[in-house]
């Protein structure tokens, strides 16, 4: 399940930490991220779907 979080991640960051986390901090700010630029984004999910 985590690869097909991994690839959601790197497809659309926020869905891949929502799946993981739900609607809390870490997806908000992902959220931020995501909008800030894309790759910020892609490493902060992917971070939150290996630490979990």
């Amino acid at each position: 399940m985590d690869i097909l979080r991994i690839i959601l991640s790197i497809l659309l960051p926020p869905l891949g930490v929502f799946l993981q986390v739900g609607i809390g901090p870490q997806f908000w700010i992902n959220i931020l991220l995501t909008l800030l630029g894309y790759i910020p984004g892609i490493i902060h999910a992917v971070y939150i779907i290996a630490s979990r």
